[in-house]
C-alpha cells in the first residue's frame, strides 16, 4: 500500500510542476461581492480551463474579520499541493498600496516561482483602452456631466498617485463633460466638487453622472457616491443637479455598475493573465 500511494505521488509531482496554478487576489469581500467575484472566476474557468483556481484576499481586516485566505495563506497552500510555479491575478485596477504589498508577498515567498500580473490600469495605453470602454457609459456633452470616481489612496508619497493625477488630466484633455475625483486622496473630491460649483457647471449641464472605476462598486457607491447623507450625490443634488449612477442587473439584485460589470475590461484582466502564464512557461 505504502508503495503505490509513494509511486502516486511521484507520478504527481512532474505532472504538477509543468502547469501553474492560478492565484486570483482580490481586495476583499462581502455577500453583495459574492457575484462580481463570480463573473471573474468563471471567465477564468472558460479561458484557462486546465488550471487549478486559488483565492487570495489583500485586505488583512477583511481577512480576519471572514477568515479567509491571506496571499501568504494561498501560496503555501499551493506549494503544498506541489505546484512549483504559481501565477498572481490581482482584480485591482490601480498598481496601488494593496498592490505593492502583494509584490513584495510574491518576491519573498520561498519553493514557488511566483508571476505577479499587471493590474487593469498598469500601463498608459491600459488606460486610454479602459476609457474607451467605459466612455460607453457616459453622458454626452449635450445630457450632462460625468465624474469617474476612483479609489484614491491617503498616502501622499505612494506612487500610484501618479496614476490618479495622470488619469485626471487625460479625461480632461480628452473629453469636455468628464472630471476625475477619488474618494481619498487626489484628485480631491471636495475641491473637484468646489470646482464644480464654482464655475456654476450645473448651468451648463443640469445632470451628472457618476461612474465607479472600482471592480466592485458595492460600500463606497452606496455610501460615498450616491447614500442619502453627505455624499457626492447630496452635495450635487444641492448645487441643483439631478444625479445618476449607472446600474446593472445580475442574479435578479441590481448593483451600481463597476469594473466586474463591463465583459470587455474582464477580458483585458484575461490578457494580463495570459502573458503571466506565457512567462511563467517560459522561465
Amino acid at each position: 500500500m505504502h508503495q503505490h500511494g509513494y509511486i502516486g505521488r511521484k507520478m504527481r509531482i512532474p505532472k504538477l510542476k509543468n502547469k501553474p496554478a492560478i492565484i486570483i487576489a482580490a481586495f476583499g469581500t462581502s455577500s453583495r461581492a459574492k457575484t462580481p467575484l463570480a463573473l471573474f472566476e468563471a471567465a477564468v474557468g472558460k479561458q484557462f480551463p486546465d488550471y487549478e483556481v486559488f483565492w487570495a484576499y489583500t485586505s488583512e481586516i477583511i481577512c480576519r474579520k471572514l477568515t479567509l485566505p491571506t496571499i501568504k495563506e494561498s501560496l503555501a497552500k499551493v506549494e503544498a499541493a506541489g505546484f512549483r510555479k504559481v501565477v498572481v491575478q490581482p482584480l485591482h485596477v490601480f498598481p496601488g498600496t494593496e498592490y505593492q504589498q502583494l509584490a513584495e508577498t510574491c518576491e519573498y515567498f520561498p519553493g514557488l516561482r511566483v508571476f505577479l500580473s499587471e493590474t487593469l490600469l498598469h500601463r498608459w495605453d491600459f488606460v486610454k483602452s479602459s476609457l474607451k470602454i467605459i466612455e460607453k457609459d457616459f453622458l454626452s456633452p449635450d445630457q450632462g456631466l460625468n465624474i469617474l470616481a476612483l479609489h484614491g489612496t491617503p498616502l501622499t508619497a505612494d506612487p500610484v498617485n501618479i496614476v490618479y493625477l495622470g488619469l485626471e488630466k487625460l479625461v480632461a484633455d480628452l473629453y469636455p463633460n468628464v472630471l476625475a475625483a477619488s474618494i481619498e486622496g487626489v484628485p480631491d473630491h471636495g475641491a473637484v466638487l468646489a470646482r464644480i460649483e464654482r464655475d456654476t457647471l450645473v448651468d451648463k449641464y443640469k445632470a451628472a453622472r457618476i461612474i465607479p472605476v472600482m471592480y466592485f462598486a458595492g460600500m463606497h457607491a452606496e455610501q460615498d457616491l450616491m447614500g442619502t447623507e453627505n455624499s457626492w450625490r447630496t452635495k450635487l443634488e444641492q448645487m441643483g443637479f439631478t444625479v445618476d449612477c449607472p446600474l446593472v442587473e445580475q442574479n435578479g439584485e441590481n448593483f451600481y455598475k463597476g469594473i466586474a460589470h463591463y465583459p470587455e475590461l474582464i477580458a483585458f484582466f484575461m490578457d494580463r493573465l495570459q502573458r503571466s502564464l506565457k512567462l511563467a512557461e517560459l522561465y
